[in-house]
C-alpha cells in the first residue's frame, strides 16, 4: 500500500479538494483506496459522505489503540474507495500522541495491517504543525503538497516543505514529496493574472520544476463537482481534471502500474 499524504500547513489551500478528488479519481481508475481524514474538522469525513454515528470508531480509537485498525475502516458510496473517518474528538489525540514517545511514527504502525488490503492510503493531513501532523508525515511515503497561488500559499509550502524535513533529518520519516499543485490559479479570461503567476514562478523556483504539477484553477466546479458527488466530465468540464489525470500518472509509475 501506498502512502500519500495532501499536506499544506495553512487553511484554504485545497488539501481537502486534492485529497477527495485524487481518492475517487484512484477509484475509478481501478485501485482500492483507504482515505484517512486526519483533520479535526472533518471535512473530507463530509465531502465523502459518511456520517459518524455515536459510539463510532474513528481515526481517534485507531491512534489510541482501543479498536483493531479495520474496525475503523467504512465504505463510502464509491466503489473501491474507503474511509477512516474522523470528527471533532480527534483533537483529544494531541497529548496521547505527545506522551506516547513515538508519536512521529505511531500511524505507520498502526496502518501495518492494512498494507496488503489496499493499493493506495490518501491521508488529509491537518493545517497546523500538531502531533497529528507529525504522525501522517511519518506514516507518508509521499507527500502532494497543493498550495493557493497566492503570498499566503507560498509561505504555507515553505512551512510545509520545513516540517517534511524536520522529520526526515531525525529519521523518523522516508516521506518524499510527489508534486506540489498550485491552488486557485485566477485567470481572467483568457489571461492569467499577474499574482498568480507570480506565485507560480516562486513556487518552482522553490521546489523546481520537475516537482510542478498542472495548477487548479479557481473555479466553483470543483465545490460543486464535491457537494453533488460526481466528476468534473460529469459536469461537463473534463478539462479541470488535468491535474489529477498528471498526478494519478506519477502516482501508477510508482506503483509500477499503467493509469
Amino acid at each position: 500500500m501506498l502512502k500519500i499524504a495532501c499536506m499544506s500547513l495553512s487553511g484554504g489551500q485545497g488539501k481537502t479538494t486534492t485529497s477527495v478528488l485524487l481518492g475517487k479519481y484512484l477509484a475509478a481508475a481501478g485501485h482500492t483506496v483507504l482515505a484517512i481524514d486526519a483533520d479535526p474538522q472533518s471535512n473530507l469525513t463530509t465531502f465523502l459522505g459518511h456520517d459518524v454515528a455515536p459510539d463510532e470508531p474513528t481515526l481517534l480509537e485507531v491512534f489510541k489503540g482501543t479498536v483493531s485498525l479495520e474496525e475503523g475502516i467504512y465504505p463510502t458510496q464509491v466503489d473501491n474507495l474507503f474511509i477512516i473517518p474522523s470528527d471533532d474528538g480527534l483533537d483529544g489525540v494531541q497529548d496521547y500522541l505527545s506522551s506516547s514517545g513515538v508519536g512521529a511514527i505511531l500511524l505507520k504502525k498502526r496502518l501495518e495491517p492494512s498494507q496488503d488490503s489496499f493499493d493506495i492510503c490518501v491521508i488529509d493531513c491537518p493545517p497546523q504543525r500538531s502531533q497529528i501532523c507529525k504522525s501522517v508525515i511519518g506514516a507518508a511515503e509521499q507527500v502532494v503538497i497543493p498550495c493557493e497561488a497566492t503570498v499566503k500559499g507560498y509561505g504555507s509550502l515553505v512551512r510545509t516543505m520545513d516540517a517534511v524535513n524536520e522529520l526526515q533529518e531525525i529519521g523518523a520519516s522516508g516521506a518524499k514529496i510527489l508534486g506540489v499543485i498550485p491552488f486557485r490559479d485566477r485567470w481572467v479570461g483568457a489571461n492569467q493574472t499577474q499574482e498568480s503567476r507570480m506565485c507560480i514562478e516562486a513556487i518552482a523556483n522553490e521546489v523546481g520544476a520537475e516537482l510542478m504539477l498542472p495548477s487548479i484553477r479557481e473555479s466553483e466546479r470543483y465545490k460543486q463537482a464535491i457537494s453533488k458527488g460526481v466528476t468534473l466530465s460529469e459536469l461537463g468540464m473534463p478539462d479541470l481534471e488535468y491535474p489529477f489525470e498528471v498526478l494519478l500518472k506519477r502516482i501508477c509509475e510508482l506503483i509500477g502500474q499503467k493509469p
